[in-house]
């Protein structure tokens, strides 16, 4: 068994009215490194991380569905640790915001002394919240990402990605998204092989790079215009081919001139454009699975023209198809096992390791 100094320091932060396996994801993840798969072969385990828990009081919190969970100990209690994750809580921040405002502190304190912090779905919100994200990538769960522009416009909000990393604070999105997270971390600090074990151990997939199959509708804004509803629904189903203005109008029963004024409003905007969101989103999707032709991205998601792709998807995601690919593409996704001195903690925590989601 691995000795207790080679140990990673997790701690997950327990909150009030939130959702249970945010917490209880990740720290399986954690706690089944180098362990578990070990375990089911016959052989050693050598667990990696030693995780704790931890609510604001260190009374138990109850979750969203009633659930109670006994934290370890009170944040004031809690010693040093290398990863702080904050489990989600409800969906809207100005309402619990104030009964967990003793977190904030906190946290930009753990920052502050070298402390790598994350936040899992709505729990972004506590880092954003704390000014931890101000000027910086982060992402959340597309149902609150209005809210949350609203509320933090300091923010670079990428809500296209599953994970974000940025100056050592880590963004997911979505409940199930915990687990990708925590994942995505021992990936990121002990090395590909042992994600791969801990995922096959808990039957799961490996880190997915984005919410691009989750939430490429809606893309726009939410409305209650079922017929535009009904218009987004045929063009999702059919974004491969040029669906006529004229097509969809007769669909919902409205004039061309009707629809387009009615689509702008709802969606904010035309439907030649959301046609365009929705290739893009499809050919991310492609890219992030490692295609090798640009050309053939190009023609499965309809453009013949393969230039006219480039500057479209350039348009709505603010490089190259060929930079997206190499940026997120599953053949890039792997990191160093250790330091060079040889251990397993995190290379210059206090330093941040930026810029690998």
């Amino acid at each position: 068994m691995a000795d207790d100094i080679d140990k990673l320091e997790v701690a997950i932060i327990l909150v009030n009215e939130g959702y249970a396996s945010t917490a209880i994801g990740p720290l399986e993840v954690f706690a089944s490194a180098g362990a578990m798969w070990n375990e089911m072969r016959g052989a050693q385990p050598e667990p990696l991380f030693r995780v704790s828990t931890a609510s604001i009081d260190g009374r138990p919190v109850e979750s969203a569905y009633g659930l109670r969970i006994a934290p370890d100990c009170a944040l004031a209690d809690l010693g040093p640790v290398d990863i702080v994750m904050v489990s989600a809580s409800g969906p809207m921040p100005a309402e619990w915001m104030t009964r967990h405002a003793g977190l904030l502190p906190w946290l930009r304190k753990r920052y502050d002394d070298g402390t790598l912090i994350a936040g899992v779905c709505s729990g972004v919100a506590f880092l954003a919240e704390a000014g931890l994200l101000d000027g910086r990538r982060a992402t959340t769960h597309w149902g609150v990402a209005e809210t949350f522009r609203t509320r933090y416009p300091r923010v670079h909000w990428r809500t296209d990605l599953l994970i974000t990393e940025d100056s050592g604070l880590f963004c997911s999105g979505g409940v199930n998204a915990a687990s990708d997270l925590g994942l995505y971390l021992v990936e990121r600090f002990c090395g590909h092989r042992v994600a791969v074990e801990a995922a096959r151990a808990l039957l799961l997939d490996m880190p997915r790079p984005s919410q691009s199959g989750y939430a490429i509708l809606p893309l726009s804004k939410p409305h209650g215009d079922a017929q535009v509803r009904k218009a987004e629904d045929h063009l999702s189903a059919h974004f491969r081919r040029d669906v006529p203005t004229d097509e969809l109008a007769e669909l919902v029963g409205m004039s061309r001139r009707n629809l387009v004024r009615r689509f702008k409003a709802a969606t904010g905007s035309r439907p030649g454009s959301y046609t365009q969101m929705l290739r893009v989103a499809a050919a991310r999707a492609l890219l992030e699975e490692g295609a090798a032709s640009i050309e053939q991205v190009s023609l499965s998601v309809g453009y013949c023209d393969v230039g006219f792709f480039r500057r479209v998807f350039k348009r709505y995601s603010g490089m190259t198809p060929a930079a997206y690919r190499d940026q997120f593409g599953q053949r890039r996704r792997s990191w160093p096992l250790r330091r060079p001195n040889g251990s397993r903690r995190p290379s210059n925590p206090a330093g941040r390791p930026t810029g690998q989601g």
